[in-house]
């Protein structure tokens, strides 16, 4: 194909057929949808500004804001891009100064379309990052509430996917909680990166004229301005945290799932998930196939998916303005952000209605031989061998029940004194009343009352510790949400007031 084909084809002026259709086109449509309101938020805020600072007078200053605030945002959604603006900025741009006349151009002083860009993203991912947050702190709450009801469900832990020593659901879950407690904090510590604003940086040192930055970030709920003007613009290591802070949630997600849908199986049978949450089979009348927990798994991949893409798009790019953070890239992170949130939403209402077989896990685990290093720790308690010893002894024993076909329930001083006998030359002449204690599970659950440890009276405390924790957490949370929206509401009434409303 000729030059003078493609000029036929694509035209000679901007923008090209095709680049409108795979570039301008499909941004157009993200930004009216997800950008449209920040863009006019900001659009209010720096104008409020500038007639405090008495760069625009009031008078004029009234006039653009009662054109922004009559703009039609139903006919701004329907609308499609059509070639005669570069995008939706200069689209709003034209029909502001169309309702205001010249003076509409002054709405851009001291600014640049790289802050107002920025600033723009920031604001948009502000809202998804409390959402999840919101999210995972009702997840958290959801742990709390099971934990608390299986505080003394006595069950079998793992290591290596084989069965290890006796604990309980509730120790489970406290782990579950804890983990999903520090993807929390990397969610806030992502989100107040997040939340200060470039606005003022203009496109990459500032303006001549005295605006406040401040102000208008003061106006827009940000925390605070990204001080310098070039790592307002060029620093996007905000995008950055945020996606490696979900990407570590999805990542704890997976591995929980993993569990439940093993527990979940005909053959373990631990766990029976609620009826809203299963579907059946379209041949096999008898299935319940838990396909709630495989979505979970499987969109919380995609989202890791979506936040992996973020982190590659601004691999080995250059440290400044430039297009490879901008439009391309954000609908990616919206997208993995807005995961977290349903995903988290949604595991809550799986785990929280749950029915948890509590006879069949206490009778696997009074069947199992996980309970021997108890009797191994008994050894050196009751019968004074190092624990080496203990150990090796232990073993004995048990490859002898082994052998013979013994249950874990039948080991008597018998065979313990002849596994003793072959490894240390004599025997240990224990009662078998200690011998049957350690090897309950209930009791090697209730002895291990350390902090951190499986015993139900430690759980409530840990229980009780980290609903304070929660709390705490939810309460700091509602109050930075609060402050956000009462800094908008003053802003609407500023701009209200500005317009003459």
């Amino acid at each position: 194909m000729t030059k003078s084909d493609i000029f036929a084809r694509e035209g000679r002026t901007f923008p090209g057929r095709t680049y409108a259709e795979v570039v301008l086109a499909p941004a157009y449509e993200q930004a009216k949808v997800h950008l449209l309101t920040p863009m006019l938020q900001i659009h209010q805020a720096h104008l409020v500004m500038l007639a405090e600072q008495g760069l625009v007078s009031r008078a004029d200053a009234g006039v653009v804001m009662r054109a922004i605030r009559s703009l039609n945002l139903d006919e701004l959604a329907a609308s499609r891009y059509d070639g005669s603006c570069e995008d939706l900025f200069f689209s709003v741009e034209r029909k502001i100064i169309q309702a205001a006349g010249e003076v509409g151009g002054s709405l851009h002083l001291a600014r640049s379309r790289n802050d107002l860009g920025v600033a723009m993203y920031r604001l948009a991912l502000r809202e998804r990052l409390q959402r999840a947050i919101g999210s995972a702190l009702s997840f958290l709450g959801t742990v709390l509430d099971l934990a608390e009801e299986h505080a003394d469900t006595v069950m079998l832990g793992y290591t290596h996917t084989q069965q290890a020593q006796p604990m309980t659901l509730a120790h489970y879950l406290i782990a579950v909680h804890d983990s999903v407690a520090r993807d929390v904090t990397r969610l806030r510590a992502a989100y107040r990166t997040c939340n200060r604003s470039p606005l003022g940086a203009a496109a990459l040192t500032t303006t001549g004229f005295p605006i406040d930055r401040r102000r208008v970030a003061d106006l827009l709920g940000f925390d605070g301005v990204v001080e310098n003007a070039y790592d307002a613009i060029g620093g996007g290591d905000y995008l950055a945290e945020a996606a490696t802070a979900v990407q570590v949630a999805f990542l704890g997600i997976g591995r929980y799932v993993q569990d439940l849908l093993w527990w979940a199986t005909e053959e373990f049978g631990a766990i029976r998930v609620a009826d809203p949450y299963v579907q059946t089979s379209s041949i096999m009348p008898q299935k319940r196939n838990p396909v709630s927990l495989e979505h979970i798994r499987a969109l919380s991949s995609s989202g890791f998916g979506s936040a992996s893409t973020v982190l590659q798009m601004m691999h080995n790019t250059p440290f400044g303005d430039i297009n490879d953070t901008e439009d391309d890239l954000q609908p990616y992170l919206w997208r993995s952000v807005d995961l977290a949130d349903q995903v988290f939403r949604l595991f809550a209402a799986v785990l929280g209605t749950l029915e948890v077989n509590r006879d069949l896990l206490l009778r696997r685990a009074r069947e199992s031989f996980a309970t021997v290093t108890e009797l191994a720790d008994t050894l050196v308690r009751a019968a004074g061998l190092p624990f080496r010893t203990a150990h090796a002894v232990t073993a004995a024993v048990v490859q002898r029940a082994l052998a013979r076909g013994i249950p874990v329930s039948a080991i008597d001083g018998a065979l313990v004194d002849e596994a003793a006998q072959a490894v240390i030359g004599r025997p240990l002449g224990l009662p078998a009343d200690v011998i049957a204690e350690a090897l309950d599970p209930v009791h090697f659950v209730s002895i291990r009352r350390l902090p951190g440890g499986p015993a139900p009276e430690e759980a409530r405390r840990a229980l009780a510790e980290r609903r304070r924790q929660l709390a705490a957490a939810r309460t700091a949370v509602d109050a930075e949400a609060s402050r956000v929206q009462a800094a908008l509401a003053e802003l609407e009434r500023l701009a209200a007031a500005l317009a003459g409303e």
